[in-house]
């Protein structure tokens, strides 16, 4: 019940990120879940080796280009998925970043 929910609130996020936020997209409520999927199968598995691979960056940056690697796997969702379109890297960072925060705070709020 918890993963619906957050699931649930997730995919209300983006749809209202796409409203609030120029340059970020969404097609439909259909779209955003599966935005919402696609984000989060590329956060589990990818996200976890492109840390490793850029950690030296990572250390020297004091962990900001990790926005970077969150504003890139943006773009890339956004690239083989129809209903989602980001339009340049920063929207994707402030987008991802919104989405992030949102959330963090979803998680600790429906616990």
């Amino acid at each position: 019940m918890i993963f619906i929910t957050r699931f649930l609130l997730n995919v209300l996020v983006l749809l209202v990120i796409s409203e609030y936020v120029p340059g970020i997209t969404v097609g439909s409520v259909y779209a955003a879940g599966i935005a919402i999927l696609v984000l989060g199968l590329l956060n589990t598995i990818v996200k976890p080796i492109l840390f490793i691979l850029t950690l030296p960056i990572t250390i020297l940056t004091l962990g900001l280009f990790t926005f970077v690697i969150n504003a890139l796997l943006f773009i890339f969702a956004a690239s083989f998925l129809e209903g989602l379109q980001v339009t340049g890297f920063w929207t994707a960072v402030f987008g991802s970043l919104l989405l992030s925060v949102a959330s963090t705070f979803g998680a600790r709020w429906i616990k």
